[in-house]
Parts: structure tokens; C-alpha cells; sequence
């Protein structure tokens, strides 16, 4: 059995769309800077910034707790500006 669950925050920021994906997916580090009182972190475990198969730890905050999900990135779709990721561990979980 599976559990498939949707985890989303609003976070005001204001760049043009390529922008946005850019940092999703090659520079993802770089979140913490733009919302450091949901996504205080964010680690590289293995692989690359921005290539399949990495694994990315993201450090979130939730109701003032943190929470860890540790992701794979499955797929990076340049054309259409986005990136799947499935979750490995943590609280999501």
C-alpha cells in the first residue's frame, strides 16, 4: 500500500517564471533565502545540484516545528519548466 499526499506553501516572490525553476531545480540551496521562516534548509545527500537522481534533504517549518524530507529528484522538464521529486524519508512519511 501507498500513500501519496500533496505538500504545498504560498511564498511570495517576485521573478519571472524561469527564474523560479531555475532555482528549484539547479540551485534549490538557494530557497532558504527567499523564505527562511518555512524552508530554513536545504542539504545535498548525493549527486548534483540539478540532475536526476540527487538527493535533497529540505529542512521545513511547520505550526514552529521543523520537519525533515529527505527527496529524489525523479525528472526535470526544461521545456515545460518543471521538477518531480519523490520523497525517501522523513516526516512526510
Amino acid at each position: 500500500m501507498s500513500l501519496v499526499a500533496k505538500l504545498s506553501a504560498e511564498v511570495l516572490a517576485v521573478a519571472p517564471h524561469h527564474k523560479h525553476h531555475g532555482v528549484w531545480v539547479g540551485r534549490p540551496h538557494h530557497v532558504p533565502n527567499v523564505s527562511p521562516s518555512k524552508i530554513p534548509k536545504v542539504i545535498l545527500h548525493g549527486g548534483e545540484w540539478g540532475s536526476v537522481g540527487s538527493v535533497v534533504a529540505w529542512h521545513y517549518i511547520i505550526d514552529g516545528k521543523d520537519h525533515v524530507a529527505k527527496d529524489v529528484v525523479e525528472a526535470i522538464d526544461e521545456e515545460n519548466k518543471t521538477i518531480t521529486y519523490r520523497v525517501i524519508e522523513g516526516d512526510v512519511l
